[in-house]
């Protein structure tokens, strides 16, 4: 990395950062950490933490943290969609197996392509995240 860059230019080249909105930051806490391997890298009592796996910092916002406030058009920020973050793994039966136990709700099937398989499953508040074993990805 450039030694001109600021720290946080470092920070943010080295790592990428996704927020979550949830419903209950310790429940969570609790199903990134024992399910999924996250550690918790700071917590501000029940409305905002920051957990990490690599070099994904994951920030979960709950009800009562300012990511959490409503748009200038009314709209509430609310758990859930489409887009997701992309966990690699190396046995992919072995995580559905962990997380189906967990009690994480598969949103699919496992699904084979060219660049590996991969299935959604969702956190308790009903976040997408991704599984994905083989291809071309990060490990």
């Amino acid at each position: 990395m450039c030694a001109s860059m600021s720290p946080n230019e470092r920070r943010a080249a080295a790592t990428a950062t996704v927020r979550y909105q949830v419903t209950n930051v310790e429940r969570a806490i609790g199903f990134y950490t024992r399910v999924l391997g996250f550690k918790v890298e700071m917590q501000s009592g029940p409305a905002f933490a920051m957990v990490s796996r690599g070099a994904l910092h994951l920030i979960l916002g709950g009800p009562g943290s300012s990511g959490a406030r409503p748009m200038l058009d009314g709209r509430r920020q609310e758990p859930g969609g489409w887009n997701r973050i992309v966990l690699y793994v190396d046995d992919l039966s072995r995580e559905i197996e962990k997380v189906s136990a967990a009690g994480a709700r598969l949103r699919n099937t496992v699904e084979i392509g060219p660049g590996g398989s991969q299935i959604q499953i969702e956190d308790p508040d009903g976040n997408p995240i991704e599984l994905h074993e083989g291809g071309g990805g990060p490990m």
